[in-house]
Protein backbone atom coordinates (compact mmCIF):
# COMPACT_ATOMS: atom_id res chain seq x y z
CA UNK A 1 0.00 0.00 0.00
CA UNK A 2 2.82 2.25 1.26
CA UNK A 3 4.25 1.61 -2.23
CA UNK A 4 1.01 2.36 -3.89
CA UNK A 5 0.69 5.80 -2.50
CA UNK A 6 4.51 7.08 -3.33
CA UNK A 7 3.96 5.95 -6.50
CA UNK A 8 1.05 8.23 -7.16
CA UNK A 9 2.11 11.03 -5.27
CA UNK A 10 4.10 12.21 -8.33
CA UNK A 11 0.68 12.28 -10.58
CA UNK A 12 -0.83 13.91 -7.49
CA UNK A 13 1.44 16.70 -7.93
CA UNK A 14 1.63 16.79 -11.58
CA UNK A 15 -2.37 17.20 -11.61
CA UNK A 16 -2.23 20.05 -8.76
CA UNK A 17 0.21 22.02 -10.89
CA UNK A 18 -1.21 21.75 -13.88
CA UNK A 19 -4.76 22.86 -12.16
CA UNK A 20 -2.43 26.18 -11.23
CA UNK A 21 -1.28 26.50 -14.65
CA UNK A 22 -4.66 25.92 -15.76
CA UNK A 23 -5.96 29.34 -13.65
CA UNK A 24 -3.29 31.63 -14.39
CA UNK A 25 -2.97 30.55 -18.27
CA UNK A 26 -6.30 31.99 -18.67
CA UNK A 27 -5.80 34.93 -16.64
CA UNK A 28 -2.58 35.93 -18.53
CA UNK A 29 -4.34 35.70 -21.65
CA UNK A 30 -6.97 37.85 -20.30
CA UNK A 31 -4.91 40.02 -19.06
CA UNK A 32 -1.92 40.28 -21.17
CA UNK A 33 -3.92 39.70 -24.78
CA UNK A 34 -3.23 36.95 -27.31
CA UNK A 35 0.43 36.48 -26.67
CA UNK A 36 0.57 32.94 -27.33
CA UNK A 37 -2.11 29.70 -28.09
CA UNK A 38 -3.41 28.49 -24.75
CA UNK A 39 -2.37 25.31 -25.06
CA UNK A 40 1.35 25.87 -24.73
CA UNK A 41 0.65 28.45 -21.96
CA UNK A 42 -0.95 25.74 -20.12
CA UNK A 43 1.60 23.68 -21.20
CA UNK A 44 5.54 25.17 -20.54
CA UNK A 45 3.51 26.52 -17.14
CA UNK A 46 3.04 23.42 -15.92
CA UNK A 47 6.53 22.25 -16.63
CA UNK A 48 7.85 25.48 -14.67
CA UNK A 49 5.62 24.50 -11.96
CA UNK A 50 7.13 21.36 -11.67
CA UNK A 51 11.05 22.66 -12.27
CA UNK A 52 10.61 25.03 -9.84
CA UNK A 53 8.78 22.50 -6.99
CA UNK A 54 12.08 21.02 -6.68
CA UNK A 55 13.17 23.82 -4.77
CA UNK A 56 10.81 23.19 -1.94
CA UNK A 57 10.31 19.57 -2.31
CA UNK A 58 13.69 19.01 -1.85
CA UNK A 59 13.98 20.45 0.91
CA UNK A 60 10.59 18.87 2.69
CA UNK A 61 12.41 15.43 1.77
CA UNK A 62 15.58 16.97 3.40
CA UNK A 63 17.86 15.72 0.38
CA UNK A 64 21.29 18.12 -0.40
CA UNK A 65 22.02 18.74 -3.68
CA UNK A 66 24.66 16.50 -3.43
CA UNK A 67 22.25 13.56 -2.66
CA UNK A 68 19.86 14.86 -5.63
CA UNK A 69 22.86 14.12 -7.63
CA UNK A 70 25.44 17.88 -8.09
CA UNK A 71 28.74 16.62 -7.92
CA UNK A 72 31.15 19.45 -6.97
CA UNK A 73 31.26 22.61 -9.73
CA UNK A 74 34.88 20.72 -11.83
CA UNK A 75 33.80 17.76 -11.50
CA UNK A 76 30.14 18.58 -12.80
CA UNK A 77 31.03 20.25 -15.82
CA UNK A 78 33.43 17.33 -16.56
CA UNK A 79 30.16 15.25 -16.32
CA UNK A 80 28.86 16.91 -18.72
CA UNK A 81 30.95 16.65 -21.63
CA UNK A 82 31.91 13.64 -20.79
CA UNK A 83 28.28 12.76 -20.99
CA UNK A 84 27.44 14.84 -24.00
CA UNK A 85 30.56 12.10 -25.79
CA UNK A 86 28.86 9.15 -24.71
CA UNK A 87 25.50 10.51 -25.79
CA UNK A 88 26.86 10.79 -29.32
CA UNK A 89 28.42 7.57 -28.84
CA UNK A 90 25.41 5.81 -28.00
CA UNK A 91 22.69 7.07 -30.36
CA UNK A 92 24.85 7.27 -33.60
CA UNK A 93 24.84 3.91 -34.25
CA UNK A 94 20.99 4.14 -35.11
CA UNK A 95 21.05 7.25 -36.70
CA UNK A 96 23.50 5.61 -39.32
CA UNK A 97 21.45 2.27 -39.36
CA UNK A 98 18.39 4.36 -39.53
CA UNK A 99 20.41 6.01 -42.90
CA UNK A 100 21.42 3.47 -43.97
CA UNK A 101 17.71 1.62 -44.03
CA UNK A 102 16.92 4.71 -45.84
CA UNK A 103 14.48 5.48 -43.12
CA UNK A 104 16.05 8.89 -42.49
CA UNK A 105 17.02 10.68 -46.25
CA UNK A 106 18.76 13.41 -46.54
CA UNK A 107 16.28 16.90 -47.05
CA UNK A 108 17.39 18.09 -50.66
CA UNK A 109 15.27 21.45 -50.54
CA UNK A 110 17.46 23.30 -47.86
CA UNK A 111 20.18 25.08 -49.21
CA UNK A 112 22.89 24.84 -46.34
CA UNK A 113 25.83 27.77 -45.80
CA UNK A 114 28.43 26.98 -43.21
CA UNK A 115 27.32 30.03 -41.36
CA UNK A 116 23.66 28.43 -41.51
CA UNK A 117 24.77 25.12 -40.15
CA UNK A 118 26.35 26.68 -37.65
CA UNK A 119 23.62 28.44 -36.20
CA UNK A 120 21.26 25.71 -36.59
CA UNK A 121 23.72 23.54 -34.74
CA UNK A 122 24.42 25.86 -32.07
CA UNK A 123 20.63 26.48 -31.66
CA UNK A 124 20.24 22.94 -31.10
CA UNK A 125 23.10 22.69 -28.52
CA UNK A 126 21.78 25.52 -26.64
CA UNK A 127 17.79 23.69 -26.63
CA UNK A 128 19.32 20.30 -25.78
CA UNK A 129 21.36 21.80 -22.67
CA UNK A 130 18.17 23.80 -21.47
CA UNK A 131 16.07 20.82 -22.08
CA UNK A 132 18.76 18.25 -19.60
CA UNK A 133 19.45 20.72 -17.26
CA UNK A 134 15.34 21.15 -16.99
CA UNK A 135 14.48 17.40 -16.64
CA UNK A 136 17.67 15.69 -15.56
CA UNK A 137 17.18 17.25 -11.66
CA UNK A 138 13.38 16.52 -12.00
CA UNK A 139 13.48 12.92 -13.02
CA UNK A 140 16.85 11.56 -11.92
CA UNK A 141 17.33 13.71 -9.17
CA UNK A 142 14.40 14.52 -7.35
CA UNK A 143 11.88 12.23 -8.02
CA UNK A 144 14.40 9.32 -8.57
CA UNK A 145 16.21 9.94 -5.20
CA UNK A 146 13.06 10.49 -3.33
CA UNK A 147 12.10 7.29 -4.50
CA UNK A 148 14.82 5.55 -3.85
CA UNK A 149 14.44 6.23 -0.43
CA UNK A 150 11.21 4.64 0.15
CA UNK A 151 11.19 1.73 -2.07
CA UNK A 152 13.61 -0.51 -3.74
CA UNK A 153 15.81 0.73 -6.60
CA UNK A 154 14.93 -0.96 -8.89
CA UNK A 155 10.83 -0.36 -8.43
CA UNK A 156 12.03 3.74 -7.97
CA UNK A 157 14.01 2.95 -11.53
CA UNK A 158 11.02 1.62 -13.10
CA UNK A 159 8.34 4.39 -12.00
CA UNK A 160 10.69 7.39 -12.42
CA UNK A 161 11.56 6.21 -15.85
CA UNK A 162 7.34 5.61 -16.36
CA UNK A 163 7.16 9.56 -15.39
CA UNK A 164 9.41 10.54 -17.40
CA UNK A 165 7.95 8.76 -20.64
CA UNK A 166 4.54 9.68 -19.56
CA UNK A 167 5.41 13.51 -19.57
CA UNK A 168 6.09 13.79 -23.12
CA UNK A 169 2.75 12.78 -24.13
CA UNK A 170 0.61 15.04 -21.92
CA UNK A 171 0.27 17.49 -24.94
CA UNK A 172 -3.18 19.04 -26.08
CA UNK A 173 -3.53 19.73 -30.42
CA UNK A 174 -6.39 21.69 -30.19
CA UNK A 175 -5.64 25.16 -31.08
CA UNK A 176 -8.93 27.27 -29.70
CA UNK A 177 -9.01 30.92 -31.22
CA UNK A 178 -8.31 33.57 -28.40
CA UNK A 179 -12.07 34.90 -28.88
CA UNK A 180 -13.69 31.56 -27.99
CA UNK A 181 -11.67 30.91 -24.64
CA UNK A 182 -13.57 30.60 -21.57
CA UNK A 183 -12.66 29.85 -18.13
CA UNK A 184 -13.33 26.43 -18.71
CA UNK A 185 -11.20 25.89 -21.77
CA UNK A 186 -7.85 25.35 -20.35
CA UNK A 187 -9.21 22.29 -18.11
CA UNK A 188 -10.61 21.36 -21.54
CA UNK A 189 -6.96 21.26 -23.15
CA UNK A 190 -5.98 19.67 -19.79
CA UNK A 191 -8.27 16.83 -19.87
CA UNK A 192 -7.54 16.45 -23.97
CA UNK A 193 -3.79 15.86 -22.49
CA UNK A 194 -4.22 13.48 -20.03
CA UNK A 195 -6.40 11.57 -22.21
CA UNK A 196 -3.35 11.01 -25.16
CA UNK A 197 -1.88 8.85 -22.60
CA UNK A 198 -4.05 6.10 -23.32
CA UNK A 199 -3.68 6.77 -27.02
CA UNK A 200 -2.03 3.29 -28.78
CA UNK A 201 -0.23 5.07 -31.63
CA UNK A 202 2.02 6.55 -28.70
CA UNK A 203 3.01 3.30 -27.68
CA UNK A 204 6.35 2.07 -29.27
CA UNK A 205 7.85 5.93 -28.61
CA UNK A 206 6.36 5.53 -24.84
CA UNK A 207 8.14 2.40 -24.78
CA UNK A 208 11.17 3.68 -26.12
CA UNK A 209 11.61 7.13 -24.08
CA UNK A 210 10.97 4.82 -20.63
CA UNK A 211 14.38 2.54 -21.68
CA UNK A 212 15.80 5.94 -21.97
CA UNK A 213 14.60 7.12 -18.58
CA UNK A 214 15.76 3.68 -17.21
CA UNK A 215 19.15 3.41 -18.87
CA UNK A 216 19.65 6.97 -17.33
CA UNK A 217 18.51 5.98 -13.68
CA UNK A 218 20.75 3.32 -13.97
CA UNK A 219 23.42 5.64 -14.62
CA UNK A 220 22.77 7.87 -11.84
CA UNK A 221 22.05 5.15 -9.35
CA UNK A 222 25.34 3.15 -10.44
CA UNK A 223 27.96 6.12 -10.01
CA UNK A 224 27.31 8.76 -7.02
CA UNK A 225 26.64 12.40 -7.32
CA UNK A 226 26.36 11.61 -11.08
CA UNK A 227 23.55 13.97 -12.25
CA UNK A 228 26.21 15.93 -15.01
CA UNK A 229 26.60 12.69 -16.72
CA UNK A 230 22.74 11.98 -16.92
CA UNK A 231 22.82 15.65 -18.39
CA UNK A 232 25.50 15.09 -20.64
CA UNK A 233 23.84 11.82 -22.35
CA UNK A 234 20.70 13.64 -22.63
CA UNK A 235 21.68 16.64 -24.15
CA UNK A 236 24.24 14.83 -26.81
CA UNK A 237 20.74 12.64 -27.35
CA UNK A 238 18.94 15.76 -27.83
CA UNK A 239 21.50 17.56 -29.69
CA UNK A 240 21.92 14.48 -32.36
CA UNK A 241 17.55 14.32 -32.71
CA UNK A 242 17.96 18.16 -33.12
CA UNK A 243 20.44 18.36 -35.54
CA UNK A 244 19.50 15.22 -37.86
CA UNK A 245 15.77 16.71 -38.31
CA UNK A 246 17.49 19.74 -39.67
CA UNK A 247 19.36 18.12 -42.24
CA UNK A 248 17.25 14.41 -42.97
CA UNK A 249 13.45 13.66 -43.27
CA UNK A 250 11.76 10.40 -42.50
CA UNK A 251 11.21 8.11 -45.43
CA UNK A 252 7.00 7.10 -44.99
CA UNK A 253 7.79 4.65 -47.56
CA UNK A 254 10.43 2.62 -45.82
CA UNK A 255 9.99 -1.29 -45.83
CA UNK A 256 11.56 -0.55 -42.09
CA UNK A 257 9.08 2.02 -40.81
CA UNK A 258 8.10 0.44 -38.11
CA UNK A 259 11.38 1.14 -36.11
CA UNK A 260 10.72 4.27 -35.47
CA UNK A 261 7.37 6.28 -34.34
CA UNK A 262 5.71 9.18 -35.44
CA UNK A 263 7.03 11.45 -32.47
CA UNK A 264 10.13 12.28 -33.82
CA UNK A 265 11.13 10.05 -36.90
CA UNK A 266 13.60 8.60 -34.40
CA UNK A 267 12.24 6.89 -30.99
CA UNK A 268 10.22 4.03 -31.33
CA UNK A 269 11.41 0.34 -31.37
CA UNK A 270 15.04 0.23 -32.27
CA UNK A 271 16.08 2.76 -30.06
CA UNK A 272 13.90 0.48 -27.58
CA UNK A 273 16.16 -2.67 -28.48
CA UNK A 274 19.44 -0.93 -28.84
CA UNK A 275 18.64 0.83 -24.81
CA UNK A 276 18.10 -2.42 -23.52
CA UNK A 277 21.30 -3.72 -25.18
CA UNK A 278 23.19 -1.16 -23.98
CA UNK A 279 22.09 -1.23 -20.25
CA UNK A 280 22.65 -5.23 -20.31
CA UNK A 281 26.36 -4.33 -21.34
CA UNK A 282 26.60 -2.03 -19.17
CA UNK A 283 25.48 -3.72 -16.07
CA UNK A 284 27.58 -6.77 -17.18
CA UNK A 285 30.13 -4.43 -17.20
CA UNK A 286 29.66 -3.70 -13.54
CA UNK A 287 29.10 -6.64 -12.55
CA UNK A 288 32.54 -8.27 -14.05
CA UNK A 289 33.89 -4.60 -12.28
CA UNK A 290 33.04 -6.01 -9.36
CA UNK A 291 33.95 -9.57 -9.27
CA UNK A 292 37.34 -8.83 -10.97
CA UNK A 293 38.03 -6.75 -7.34
CA UNK A 294 36.46 -9.68 -5.05
CA UNK A 295 38.20 -11.83 -6.66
Amino acid sequence: MNYLRYSLTPLALLIFLALISCVLSYVILMLAGDILALRKLVSKGTLIFLILSLFPLRRYLSLSWGEIGFAPKAIFFKQILLGIGLGFLTLMPVLLLLYGLDLHVIDTTRIWTGSKIFERVSIALLLALLISFAEEPLFRGLLLIGLRKKMWVTVAIVISATYYSALHFLKSRTSIPYDDIRFDSSFKLLGEAFSNWFNPEILSAFIALFMVGVFLAVIRTQVKQSLGLCIGYHAGWVWLIKTSKDFFNTNYQSEYLYLVSSYDGVVGPLVSVWMLLTISIYLGYQTFKKKSKGA
